[in-house]
């Protein structure tokens, strides 16, 4: 003998399926709005060995900070496209702190894809992204000559779209 499941009346199954909807979408959200935006960017120097790099000493250059990290295949995707921002639009500083613990794959994935006109350097505590809220690679921060954060992109882009050196122009 099977037992019948009663079916759902068409208004419980409409209201079931947008609350469905309204957890899935919120549960995808990687904070493309943060709080911090219109505001100072978040300061931070990162000593790696190699290199010291301080945001706060970029004031006055246009700045796309990207965090990444070289296990990160979308963040490989993106990388060759903000080494052609950075040869086309020398007015733009682009900074990539990779999230790596392994400095001889950070170094390595380095020698054997160079990224002239950019500047990278290496956060093994993961302290510059932590103030940012940055936690899944790559996310990048548009951030104007004063310091101010205008804009977060989540995920891979394509630094050379029309859109987007258009959108950088104008800052």
């Amino acid at each position: 003998m099977t037992q019948r499941i009663p079916a759902l009346s068409l208004p419980r199954a409409l209201m079931l399926l947008a609350a469905v909807l309204v957890l899935t979408c919120t549960g995808c959200d990687r904070g493309a709005k943060p709080r911090q935006l219109n505001r100072p960017a978040p300061d931070f120097t990162i000593i790696d060995g190699a290199q010291t790099v301080k945001l706060s000493s970029y004031r006055g250059h246009l700045v796309i900070l990207n965090f990444w990290a070289t296990w990160c295949g979308p963040c490989r995707q993106e990388l060759p496209t903000l080494v052609a921002l950075a040869q086309a639009m020398p007015q733009v500083t682009v900074i990539a702190v990779s999230a790596d613990d392994d400095a001889t794959a950070y170094s390595d994935f380095l020698a054997t894809h160079p990224m002239p006109g950019i500047i990278t350097v290496r956060d093994t505590t993961q302290h510059s992204n932590e103030l940012y809220g940055s936690f899944e690679f790559p996310e990048s921060y548009v951030i104007d000559r004063g310091g101010i954060l205008r804009r977060k992109f989540v995920g891979s882009q394509v630094w050379t779209s029309p859109e987007l050196a258009d959108y950088l122009n104008k800052l």
